[in-house]
């Protein structure tokens, strides 16, 4: 295999997930770097767990991400079909093919036959596997004459084609982010190929699949590994060349102290309660919650994590909490953890179409795609000089499989966000400009120019684009409050007759901002006042809060009327 050719082959289960996107970006930038395709392929054969619009979602996800496919079964191409459901008759022409080796052989047993047979392995306190040590005395066409096997096809009684994994052989085997490995057979079963229906299991269809689209190197995630030794066996058994592998590593669960404030902390302990409870029928809600967040009330203390570990004296309660907590903060990253502290795992919405449920998408919550893609690219990949901020097609440039890290990847809801800032800020403000009006938000009562001007003084504060409007709606309302902390800061009895003066000033002043800072300046001198005793009540009387831009600024953008109608409101709030 000369040319690179790389596949992304997800299951239309759900939506995609971030370690499903992570590996579609890695197989992309790596065909890329190396010249080679990129193709999409969906393995949909797991037809009990199909999600009715997942593989749209998923063609539509990697879409936004910029992830475009050479090959799929949207866009065709020279080995379609892409989809495994509609390569049935290319799978039964390689079934029959392995079964004509030692290396496969048809299985009659049902299920209640092999339930049967591990209730009696665990009556004498073993495990059973279906393996070369048990397969000779169960029912399949090995352990069947000729003639008894002959006598179950014309009955036409179901079976599957399974593995005959080989006896007592060390399989080397290598992955390029790994490097070498080894395994006995002895430790390895033998796996279902083929369904009773007729349909290939993942490790069969996915292999011919393979190489029938003459991929090169497969980039899959590490829950793969312990099937490498099987897989690479059936590249032997079909006398095929196996592709380079290379099994990425899990994305791990976000440290829980950067996630767990005083604003927060009464959520997530009700959403762990709720978990705990469901999984602990025994214990109340009532009765839980006090103790998780007692833990959760520490969880920026360096004694935290040796608090979980703590066993010493513990009621029956508080060791079960200590068990869940240290289960559910460590791991791979799910959808649960997004839902509990409030960030997306999947890079768009996602409606359930049985429940009706939404799950959060990095899209909608106003994360830029090329943002989202810079994060994800480095959980898990460093380029040179350690760089954060990297445009694809540097990325391109860049990638190597080989600086794959091997540990896990800790997402970071903070990191997420920074990414996302980042590159606010290099978009133009006409371009932020039409973020804005695609964002759902009311803006019928600004103007495009009023708005520019906005953006222009508030993108440097901003996480997403709708900050931008959020954080700056005094802009467009006046105050109906006042934020009673900054009001005990900013005003007191003098103020009142302070703003009154100002404001009659301000009548005849040209609402340009450096000549309103000149006058606010001489106004204070005039009256021996320091800047701050002019400056704070003022902004205050404009915005509600001590915040915002320069003052002079939020002045001439709101108006000379509404500006001193807005001071006039405030003096006679604080009356």
């Amino acid at each position: 295999m000369e040319k690179v050719r790389v596949r992304f082959a997800p299951s239309p289960t759900g939506p995609l997930h971030l370690g499903g996107v992570r590996t579609a970006l890695y197989d992309y930038l790596f065909a890329k770097n190396q010249g080679g395709e990129f193709v999409l392929r969906i393995e949909d054969t797991d037809t009990a767990r199909y999600v009715e619009g997942a593989e749209e979602y998923i063609e539509e996800a990697l879409e936004w991400c910029g992830i475009i496919p050479d090959e799929s079964p949207k866009k065709g191409g020279k080995f379609a079909p892409y989809r495994q459901s509609e390569r049935r008759d290319i799978y039964d022409r390689y079934t029959e093919q392995i079964l004509k080796t030692d290396y496969a052989y048809m299985a009659f047993d049902t299920p209640e036959e092999l339930d049967a047979v591990r209730a009696e392995f665990e009556a004498n306190g073993e495990v059973f596997s279906y393996d070369n040590k048990t397969r000779n005395r169960l029912k399949n066409s090995l352990a069947l004459s000729e003639e008894e096997v002959q006598k179950l096809l014309d009955e036409k009684t179901p079976y599957v084609v399974r593995f005959k994994m080989p006896v007592d052989r060390v399989l080397n085997l290598e992955d390029i982010i790994r490097g070498k490995s080894s395994v006995n057979t002895n430790t390895l079963d033998d796996k279902v190929l083929v369904k009773n229906d007729g349909m290939p299991t993942y490790h069969f269809a996915n292999i011919i699949d393979d190489h029938e689209m003459e991929i090169s190197h497969v980039i899959r995630g590490e829950e793969w590994l312990p099937s490498l030794g099987l897989h690479t066996l059936l590249y032997e058994a079909m006398g095929w060349e196996a592709p380079q592998f290379a099994h990425l590593s899990l994305i791990l669960k976000p440290d829980v102290s950067t996630l767990i404030n005083k604003d927060n902390i009464d959520e997530i302990t009700k959403s762990f309660t709720d978990e705990f409870v469901a999984k602990n029928s025994q214990f109340s809600f009532d009765e839980s919650a006090p103790i998780i967040k007692s833990f959760f009330a520490e969880v920026k203390s360096p004694r935290f994590k040796s608090m979980l570990s703590e066993n010493d004296k513990d009621n029956p309660l508080t060791a079960a909490v200590k068990q869940f907590l240290k289960k559910g903060l460590s791991g791979k990253l799910s959808k649960r953890d997004g839902d509990k502290f409030g960030f997306p795992v999947f890079p768009l919405d996602f409606k359930d179409p049985v429940t009706g449920n939404i799950s959060k998408g990095y899209r909608e919550n106003g994360y830029l795609p090329d943002a989202f893609i810079n994060m994800v690219a480095l959980l898990g990949w460093s380029p040179a000089e350690d760089k954060e901020i990297l445009p694809v097609d540097e990325m391109i440039k860049e990638f190597d499989l080989h600086k794959v890290h091997k540990a896990g990847a800790r997402f970071s809801k903070e990191k997420s966000e920074w990414f996302n800032h980042q590159y606010i800020q290099m978009k133009s403000d006409e371009e932020l400009l039409e973020m804005l009006k695609n964002s759902g938000l009311d803006l019928s009562n600004a103007s495009d120019k009023k708005l520019l001007t906005v953006i222009s003084l508030m993108k440097e504060r901003a996480t997403f684009p709708k900050d931008i409007y959020e954080n700056g709606k005094f802009f467009f309302e006046a105050p109906t409050s006042y934020d009673e902390k900054a009001s005990k800061k900013a005003w007191n009895d003098e103020t009142s007759t302070i703003l009154g003066e100002l404001a009659i000033l301000l009548q005849s002043t040209d609402f340009v901002a450096e000549i309103i800072k000149q006058t606010m300046h001489d106004f204070a001198e005039n009256k021996g006042l320091g800047m701050g005793k002019v400056m704070m009540p003022l902004r205050l009387a404009l915005v509600g809060e001590l915040k915002g831009p320069d003052v002079p600024d939020i002045l001439e953008i709101i108006g000379k009327e509404e500006s001193i109608a807005r001071i006039s409101n405030a003096i006679n709030n604080f009356k």
